[in-house]
């Protein structure tokens, strides 16, 4: 079966360091099915998807990458959620403390959350309608976030999900091991090598960016009030659900008003709080080509959010250019260089590494005080359980570093910008939210005039 990529046993490695889990909501219309039957749909939907049918396996001593094999649904990856308070105030909470969790993808690498009933959902246009809110929880290693959008429309999507071939799987964990430890000398060897190839890719980067001919990378950023040294003290999640048309405008994308909208709300609350900043920058997830296999295919770059320029408009086309310029460098064929030696590093000296990464500390520059990751989920033509699909929002992780981050999820012809906060940093998540929706007005205005 496949192995994993580094990049993707990378997460999985992490992830038991912290929480690194995927959460994608999707908000339906409940039309009151039983319970059973939504999980025997889960069950018989995600078995005919093969990406859905696998868990992960270690070789003995880590002598080899982990690798997927394939495996039967578990009752426990469908779970139904009983709130004292089935309204969104009650999934709020709840969500809260879902975020700080993990699934252990040697048992299952993902799991599906449902609430029923819930009253007073944002964004469905009838408040009194009950929806049903799944969560669909993914492990890192199996998917980055455009991925597990594609998985989530595979369980949900229009048609039968088309079976794939299931893998050959004679090639078990000691055999794997074994043939790890054969290659270490190789791979060792290798792995100067490709050094070699990529300190020369970097002075060759260096040149040429000194020239012109590339981007230059994205500035760093002193640590800010948002970014203490510890970690997470807890988890907070907020939805704010708009129609699509108010974070559009002539020659920006959505991520770059999006952008602008947080630089104005995370400026005024630190402001309200008594903790002005002179600068403000957000690390961005940003896609780049599928190399080496791997599962998890982008890049985190870190953009300006430009909070001295008082003209919004001004503003959102000195980020929109930032964020065109990192894109561009992150794509570069140079900075793959890099991906390559550690593609081929010994899995054991990989792990050793990430056991030894001081992940609590904070370092003196960071790429951004904040994440903004920005999907698009494709048309509104999901349902579940005969309930058509209102919109999605996603959470980015929190880290030692990190401890507010915005998803902005399109789907159809909604946006939701989601906030997953640690209390102890955003201890009033409602007037965030009251300023991310004041943001988006004062955004709006200024591009329409």
């Amino acid at each position: 079966m496949e192995s994993l990529a580094a990049q993707d046993a990378t997460m999985y490695w992490l992830s038991a360091r912290g929480p690194t889990d995927l959460f994608l909501l999707y908000c339906f219309a409940d039309t009151g099915r039983p319970g059973a039957e939504l999980r025997e749909f889960i069950a018989r939907r995600s078995a005919r998807i093969p990406e859905l049918s696998v868990r992960l396996r270690r070789t003995p001593g880590d002598l080899n990458q982990p690798f997927w094999t394939p495996s039967q649904f578990h009752s426990e990856q469908f779970r139904q959620h009983e709130i004292p308070d089935s309204d969104w105030h009650g999934v709020s909470r709840a969500l809260g403390v879902l975020l700080g969790s993990r699934v252990e993808a040697a048992e299952f690498p993902w799991r599906l959350h449902v609430f029923r009933g819930v009253r007073g959902v944002p964004g469905t246009g009838v408040t009194d309608a009950p929806a049903l809110v799944a969560v669909l929880q993914v492990s890192h290693a199996l998917a980055d976030g455009r991925a597990a959008a594609g998985l989530a429309r595979a369980l949900f999507g229009p048609g039968e999900p088309v079976s794939g071939a299931r893998a050959d799987v004679r090639a078990g964990g000691m055999l794997r091991a074994v043939a790890g430890a054969a290659l270490f000398p190789w791979r060792m060897g290798a792995t100067v090598l490709r050094g070699v190839a990529a300190a020369r890719a970097a002075r060759e980067l260096a040149a040429r960016t000194e020239a012109g001919e590339i981007p230059p990378p994205g500035p760093g950023f002193a640590p800010g009030p948002l970014n203490p040294a510890a970690l997470p003290a807890g988890h907070v999640a907020r939805v704010l659900v708009l129609p699509a048309e108010r974070l559009r405008a002539p020659d920006r994308t959505v991520t770059a008003l999006a952008l602008t909208v947080v630089s104005v709300a995370l400026a005024r609350y630190l402001a309200e709080r008594g903790q002005p900043v002179r600068r403000l920058g957000a690390q961005v997830p940003v896609a780049i080509p599928a190399g080496a296999g791997g599962r998890n295919n982008y890049r985190s770059v870190g953009v300006e959010l430009h909070i001295g320029v008082p003209e919004l408009r001004e503003r959102s086309g000195l980020i929109a250019a930032e964020l065109a310029a990192r894109r561009t460098r992150a794509a570069h064929p140079l900075l793959r260089a890099q991906d390559r030696v550690t593609a081929v590093l010994p899995a054991a000296v990989l792990r050793r590494d990430l056991e030894r990464y001081p992940v609590a500390a904070v370092p003196d520059e960071i790429a951004g005080h904040t994440v903004v990751s920005s999907v698009h989920r494709g048309p509104a033509d999901l349902a579940f359980g005969g309930g058509a699909v209102y919109w999605s929002g996603g959470f980015p992780a929190l880290g030692s570093v990190m401890h507010v981050t915005h998803g902005v999820t399109g789907l159809g012809e909604t946006v939701a910008l989601s906030v997953h906060a640690d209390p102890a940093v955003l201890p009033d998540p409602d007037r965030y939210l009251e300023l991310l929706a004041a943001a988006v007005n004062e955004v709006g205005a200024a591009h329409r005039g």
